[in-house]
């Protein structure tokens, strides 16, 4: 079903209006009703309680590893079947209702790293940072908080709603050898409460960046400022930068992660050019072009160990080496075209030779899911959609 503004307009009157756990389960209903059609399965009271209480429904959560870029694990961890489907209706009444700070990006609809880069083109100085172990700064009775302010208000005789709803969205784990209830990463409604939750941090944030007339965006626990003058060896920038977000916000930021990019050099965020255009590194379609010519030059069997063997020695470390040429091409090529745009004449290009080697038989025989598509994803598209993508890979 097409979601129309009508739709958004009743899910939040039927919020405003929530009393009880069944009126819940009714709302979580319409919402899955409208998203998905009348073959849902409807989310019964009972299942709400049981997966609300992590005591009592052990198994809430399965975790798996995606290999960073460094080669380290990154740790998903994913809602169990019957629990995302409760997570997944929770995730639109939760976007229906709040409007993220415009300076938020990642998770955002109808947002995405090209909306976040945008922002940042043709400025001298880019400065990047990353807020360390962020979903898991969350803790449940923060996310509660949350939900008894505004928009939200579930605070009096409404709070008993408010926990129940920070339940459902966070979930106890061993973290630096201390067992915390927090957001996990890998659930539907994570990326969207912590940007319910970073409203204030963007807020001034922004105001942080207008005082310097510098330009402020975030995606998830990526944060970008960029200005036409170095601002950054400002004592007082830097202070008040710093205590917004740690003192004030109680995050981190991750030392590690923290690079100011000059405009003689190459200045990027969320892994994309930023110079003169929003665009992506040459090498990534100077590989496209390689991969091609070989199955051009010496059929797909010969070019498909090549990519093999080049995949390994190049990302071995951290990709799915049952990877396929043919789909690796095509999340690439997917890729490009959300960065250059459909009628870029590179992308164009690319794509005709890639379909002219395919043909029919890309949609009968090579449609398998790997890894590098869940990757891709999930940086375009976000965390739910990689891990349905993952569900399917695991599958195969």
């Amino acid at each position: 079903m097409k979601i129309e503004q009508a739709h958004i307009d009743q899910i939040r009157k039927q919020f405003e209006e929530l009393q009880s756990k069944e009126d819940l389960v009714k709302l979580l209903n319409d919402a899955k009703y409208m998203l998905y059609g009348e073959e849902c399965k409807p989310v019964q009271l009972k299942s709400l309680t049981y997966y609300a209480n992590p005591e009592i429904c052990k198994k809430r959560y399965q975790t798996f590893m995606i290999k960073k870029k460094s080669g380290t694990d990154r740790t998903i961890n994913a809602p169990v079947k019957g629990l995302k489907s409760i997570l997944r209706p929770l995730n639109f009444v939760l976007q229906c209702i709040y409007e993220p700070h415009e300076a938020a990006t990642g998770f955002v609809k109808d947002k995405s790293i090209v909306d976040n880069a945008k922002k940042h083109v043709g400025h001298h100085y880019v400065l990047n940072l990353d807020l360390k172990d962020f979903f898991h700064s969350f803790e449940r009775n923060r996310v509660k908080m949350g939900f008894i302010y505004e928009p939200f208000n579930l605070g009096g005789g409404k709070e008993p709603l408010a926990f129940l709803l920070a339940s459902l969205c966070t979930h106890p784990f061993e973290i630096d050898g201390e067992v915390k209830t927090v957001l996990p990463q890998g659930s539907p409604t994570s990326p969207t409460i912590t940007n319910i939750l970073c409203k204030k941090l963007d807020r001034r944030l922004n105001g942080l960046a207008n005082r310097y007339g510098a330009t402020f965006t975030r995606y998830a626990d990526d944060i970008t400022f960029s200005s036409p003058h170095n601002i950054y060896n400002d004592e007082a920038f830097n202070k008040e930068l710093k205590r917004i977000i740690e003192e004030d916000q109680d995050l981190a930021i991750n030392p590690k992660k923290t690079r100011l990019q000059k405009t003689a050099y190459r200045q990027e965020t969320t892994g994309l050019i930023v110079n003169e255009k929003v665009n992506v590194r040459k090498r990534y379609v100077k590989q496209i072009r390689m991969w091609l010519y070989y199955w051009e030059k010496y059929g797909y069997e010969k070019a498909k160990q090549i990519f093999k063997r080049d995949y390994i020695s190049d990302k071995g470390h951290v990709k799915n080496m049952n990877a396929d040429l043919v789909n690796v091409l095509d999340g690439k090529l997917e890729f490009l075209k959300m960065i250059k745009g459909a009628q870029d004449s590179t992308y164009k290009g690319l794509k005709i030779r890639f379909d002219k080697l395919t043909g029919v038989k890309y949609k009968q025989n090579f449609k398998k899911v790997d890894l590098e598509s869940v990757v891709n994803t999930i940086l375009s598209k976000g965390l739910d959609e990689g891990i349905s993508l993952y569900d399917r890979f695991k599958k195969q």
